[in-house]
């Protein structure tokens, strides 16, 4: 991962002058969009938002239900002290770290490939669909972006300078990121055996021990938290989607360039374009040297500047997909998010062997106006269909009526969109539990001993013949089968119910769909 420059002809003139206007005009439009987003809040941020409001003392316990480790929890709850509980305040958070996020990126670049490598990717970052929705979310993923910028540059000093307070940044960031999102611990797991292979394969130069020793000490601060972890590992899992292949991998690169908050966004052209830049760009880093304005030799030998971050990037994401699949975790794209600025400086740096200014201008304009078309797509996509909900909620529902939630991962998101939830008795299948947040211990099997009838008559029997049952549901759910499919018959049964179904879901435009169903007593 040793730095180093890359000869490109520098810009002069009308050429200059425009290119600086055009990234002053893509960072500024990415720091807007990282603040612009009109959807509710879908279930993880809700879940989120409702753990990081907890008093401090209780954020643990709450995690350890959740599986997810307490740092970002921690700065959100601070966070939400001074700003409020708002969606737009929430978000905010991830916001602000998006937009930290972008000197670093610059850092980061001129550290790797020199000036031109740092502004690429600075305009590649602001623009990434990937980057700008998860700084519109009340996620760790933007924190998590920031982070392994930080310890990009943490660990070139460290290595450059094994000065006490480069190997100090280094420590406290590899501990941070541990504490952000597990996914880190293949990060940290794959930087550490580069760093064992560098101090194996080194014949009289200098051994990055200490770089090694400083990574080993962030590991030694994740301790504390161990027994939690192990915790989690062995309860909570990721009973929402199935184990992942390796296929996966591709589908996590192709993902830095889509916008996740809905499926029908999913696969757009710009999408597939700005994926072909990326796939031609981590390719030419690896193995391209620009020999003319025409001419790019591949070396199949590999560039000495690329292997270690590529090693780091791709040894990751294998890592990560094989591990999954032992344990059976699931995969999200989202959870690639360790490597996305490692990422993205490749690709940054395999334009620098474009020695055409025109050719290399042309491309990065190309990537990033595809990047900006997906990202603006982040101010009308909607996350969830809670809002449409909570909205029919509000009008039509009355003070002691049942609102039911199968499966319960739907009650979160309605719950923080609730402006009065006190009016209503708010209860989820299958653990018969609050909405606020979801017990994700030992999920699989409470949903396998939750019964529909048993649930039903028990919304039935709490509504008696005064008040309305709500049943918002939503059928497909991992581990659920039909439970909700069944519940939502048993009701229709009901002698003498009338059912109204309110709200129809729509997985084309949500990517958090549910059907709001009205059960009305015979009394009524």
């Amino acid at each position: 991962m040793r730095s180093m420059s890359v000869e490109v002809t520098p810009l002069s003139g009308r050429t200059r002058t425009a290119v600086v206007i055009g990234v002053a005009v893509v960072v500024a439009a990415g720091v807007v969009l990282r603040f612009w987003t009109r959807s509710g809040l879908w279930l993880d941020e809700a879940l989120t938002v409702d753990i990081a409001r907890l008093p401090l003392h209780a954020i643990p316990g709450a995690l350890r239900h959740d599986g997810a480790p307490p740092l970002f929890y921690y700065l959100l709850h601070f966070w939400m002290e001074i700003f409020g509980q708002s969606k737009e305040a929430t978000r905010a958070l991830a916001g602000v770290l998006g937009v930290l996020t972008l000197p670093v990126v610059w850092l980061c670049g001129q550290r790797f490939g020199g000036r031109t490598v740092a502004w690429t990717a600075l305009v590649l970052t602001a623009s990434a669909p990937f980057a700008v929705y998860y700084a519109t979310e009340a996620r760790m993923y933007a924190l998590i972006i920031l982070l392994t910028g930080c310890g990009f540059l943490a660990l070139q000093r460290a290595l450059t300078a094994p000065r006490p307070g480069n190997l100090v940044a280094t420590a406290v960031v590899t501990a941070a990121l541990l504490y952000t999102q597990y996914w880190s611990l293949y990060l940290v797991g794959v930087t550490g055996l580069w760093l064992v292979l560098t101090i194996v394969r080194s014949k009289g130069g200098p051994r990055p021990w200490a770089a090694l020793g400083a990574v080993a000490v962030g590991c030694l601060l994740f301790v504390p938290w161990l027994p939690s972890f192990l915790y989690q590992a062995k309860h909570t899992g990721t009973p929402w989607a199935g184990a992942p292949d390796f296929t996966a991998v591709i589908n996590a690169v192709t993902g830095f360039t889509d916008n996740q908050a809905s499926t029908a966004a999913a696969g757009t052209d710009q999408g597939r374009l700005l994926a072909l830049v990326y796939f031609a760009m981590l390719a030419l880093a690896l193995f391209g040297v620009g020999r003319s304005g025409r001419v790019i030799e591949f070396d199949l030998r590999t560039q000495p500047r690329a292997r270690g971050i590529t090693f780091v990037v791709l040894g990751t994401l294998f890592a990560a997909i094989v591990g999954g699949i032992l344990t059976t975790s699931a995969f999200s794209p989202r959870y690639a998010s360790v490597v996305f600025l490692p990422l993205i400086l490749l690709i940054a740096l395999g334009t620098s062997t474009l020695l055409s200014t025109r050719v290399r201008l042309g491309l990065v304009a190309v990537a990033v106006a595809a990047g900006m078309y997906g990202s603006v797509q982040n101010i009308t996509t909607q996350r969830t269909q809670a809002t449409k909900v909570a909205t029919v909620l509000e009008a039509r529902a009355h003070r002691g009526d049942v609102v039911a939630f199968c499966p319960d991962q739907l009650g979160p998101s309605v719950y923080f969109a609730v402006p009065d939830d006190n009016r209503y008795d708010m209860i989820t299948f299958p653990r018969g539990t609050g909405p606020e947040r979801v017990d994700w211990v030992d999920y699989e099997k409470a949903v396998h001993h939750g019964h529909p009838a048993s649930f039903a008559s028990r919304l039935l029997s709490e509504a008696g013949q005064s008040h309305r049952i709500w049943l918002v549901w939503q059928d497909g759910y991992q581990t659920y089968g039909f439970r909700c499919d069944n519940l939502v018959s048993i009701l229709d049964e009901a002698p003498g119910y009338r059912s109204h179904t309110w709200v129809v879901n729509d997985p084309q435009t949500y990517y958090e769909p549910m059907n709001l169903t009205e059960y009305t007593p015979p009394s009524t």
